[in-house]
């Protein structure tokens, strides 16, 4: 089995710097959100800072979980313990789904009693202060993500969007009912913004979910492959004469890794040491295309199938 790995960059860029800072700045937006709320007695900037409450927990849980998936394959474990991520991200899915409900809850009860809130100005700047922190964090967070696909570090880089999304909200709710007067609009923005948050929290959870069942690669990526595929197929043809199959081609995701499984049918009378090469020709070619890809391909004869795909019946063939 081979193996590819991301290139290297910035070691502040990399997903356990980045969770560190994440817990760093959920401290400080707590800090400011808390003293939003205590200035200003605004319902919508105390689920604001429920939020932030929430963004430490979530941070604190997917450096943990970054940490485990990182963790070498042993023997209780041999194929790595990449999955680890995805009980981050649905941690942190659950976590969104309850501080959603929470606000609601609480702007419900101040929309049935609304009161004139106090020294706005200085609530809006402290949430503002915290709202270009965490938009800056989620930016870099969401880069890094792509970069080593990880499902930690991209749940959390969502959290703190749904956070900036908040405090945008919250921001525009309460400049309108101070210009208005309808204090009413303070729980308003609430609901508004805790209904949003309600839709990412289920969309992580729902990703979470799939990648503990092993769901294939995404449609781009299996599209690589294909055409990786296809121009080994050529380039056997055009230096050996004999056409290659491919078969039982099996893909799944596991946290930032891609896992290939594929049968390779060869020639029953070439040596095991041009068979081994081909094998090594399309590994290396799939590696270069595909970024953390683990690759196993089985040589067969051509002609002969496994007692798995007898059973299994037909599988797609390249």
């Amino acid at each position: 089995m081979a193996e590819q790995t991301p290139a290297r960059t910035s070691d502040w860029m990399r997903p356990h710097s980045l969770l560190r800072i994440s817990i760093a700045v959920a401290v400080v937006t707590i800090v400011l959100k808390m003293l939003a709320w205590l200035l200003t007695g605004s319902v919508g900037l105390l689920s604001d800072a429920l939020e932030s409450f929430v963004n430490l927990a979530g941070a604190t849980f997917a450096l943990a979980m970054v940490t485990i998936a990182q963790r070498p394959a042993d023997d209780d474990h041999p194929y790595g313990h990449h999955k680890a991520e995805y009980f981050s991200a649905g941690f942190e899915g659950l976590l969104v789904i309850g501080a959603s409900l929470a606000i609601i809850w609480v702007s419900v009860a101040r929309w049935l009693d609304p009161q004139p809130l106090q020294r706005l100005d200085w609530g809006l700047g402290l949430s503002l202060a915290s709202t270009v922190l965490n938009g800056a964090l989620a930016w870099l967070m969401f880069r890094s993500a792509r970069t080593y696909r990880s499902m930690a570090l991209e749940g959390d880089a969502r959290h703190l969007m749904t956070d900036v999304y908040t405090s945008v909200g919250v921001v525009l709710g309460l400049g309108l009912a101070h210009l208005s007067g309808w204090w009413w609009l303070d729980p308003l923005a609430g609901v508004v913004v805790a209904l949003n948050i309600l839709w990412h929290g289920a969309v992580l959870v729902w990703r979470a979910a799939q990648g503990l069942m092993d769901v294939a690669m995404d449609p781009e990526q299996l599209l690589q492959v294909e055409t990786v595929l296809h121009a080994q197929v050529q380039a056997a043809q055009a230096q050996t004469g004999v056409a290659l199959v491919f078969d039982s081609l099996r893909t799944r995701q596991a946290g930032g890794h891609s896992f290939i499984d594929l049968h390779l049918h060869l020639p029953g009378d070439w040596s095991l040491a041009q068979a081994a090469d081909w094998r090594h020709r399309t590994e290396a070619a799939l590696m270069a295309a595909i970024p953390s890809v683990q690759v196993h391909i089985e040589l067969l004869p051509q002609g002969v199938d496994t007692l798995y795909e007898r059973r299994m019946g037909h599988f797609p063939s390249t």
